[in-house]
């Protein structure tokens, strides 16, 4: 089991990364994938009680891979870390299969207090999820499956399925149906989708609701400019430009 588990993992990393070229430069070149091997075994050492050694199995992996992984955490089948520089997973964290986490992600817990010891402080991450690069999930909420993280996000409630969030703090800003198709793999996330910003979309309206009430106040004032004839009432109504002339003189 342990083998086949190696296998899948490796082959994993080769259909996401084209960049890999053989199965022998995932074993020595991939930083994500020689990170689980440290995982595994500190993750059973941490399952039978020697929490020491199971900290220190851990801290030697993040010394050669650069990637801080609690040996509490659980992980699911074919996890693929990209680059992994500055990943953080939580001790309590729990990720499912088939998910890819891109380098500076954050798996994190709130309120890191003494009284929070034993209880469920960092996120739970469906399956099929992508992470992007250094995007932020703290706290102990559900990351639903197929969801998108966004680059810099940072997410601090729960994912529905199939959500993409973005910004800070983070937004949902589209949402796949559970039959709607779904692409093999989509690096970073985001790629080949037109994602709409909300910010930007709430200052487009913004701008829009400024333009149309300038151009109600350019018509009420040429209405006032205008000439009246002898009976007082209005007479052809002055361009702006005519009504600024008028006021002027």
């Amino acid at each position: 089991m342990l083998f086949k588990n190696l296998r899948d993992e490796i082959d994993a990393t080769r259909a996401r990364d084209p960049a890999a070229r053989s199965s022998l430069e995932v074993v020595f070149c991939y930083p994500g994938f020689q990170v689980l091997l440290f995982h595994r075994m500190a993750h059973w050492l941490w399952g039978h009680r020697c929490y020491f050694l199971g900290r220190f199995v851990a801290h030697v992996g993040r010394v050669l891979t650069a990637i801080d992984i609690h040996p509490g955490a659980t992980i699911g089948k074919r996890l693929f870390i990209d680059h992994g520089i500055g990943v953080v997973v939580g001790e309590t964290a729990e990720i499912g299969d088939d998910c890819t986490i891109y380098q500076g992600v954050t798996l994190g817990g709130t309120r890191p207090t003494a009284d929070q010891a034993g209880r469920k402080r960092h996120p739970t991450i469906g399956n099929n999820v992508i992470i992007s690069s250094n995007a932020q999930v703290l706290g102990p909420f559900r990351v639903g499956d197929g969801a998108r993280i966004g680059a810099a996000a940072v997410v601090l409630r729960e994912v529905p399925d199939g959500a993409t969030m973005v910004g800070n703090p983070a937004r949902q800003v589209t949402r796949r149906s559970p039959g709607e198709a779904r692409p093999a793999f989509e690096p970073y996330g985001v790629s080949g989708e037109d994602i709409p910003d909300p910010i930007a979309r709430a200052l487009s309206g913004l701008l829009d609701e400024v333009a149309s009430l300038r151009a109600r106040v350019n018509e009420l004032e040429s209405e006032k400019a205008s000439p009246k004839d002898e009976m007082g009432r209005p007479g052809p109504r002055l361009t702006a430009d005519e009504a600024e002339s008028e006021r002027l003189s």
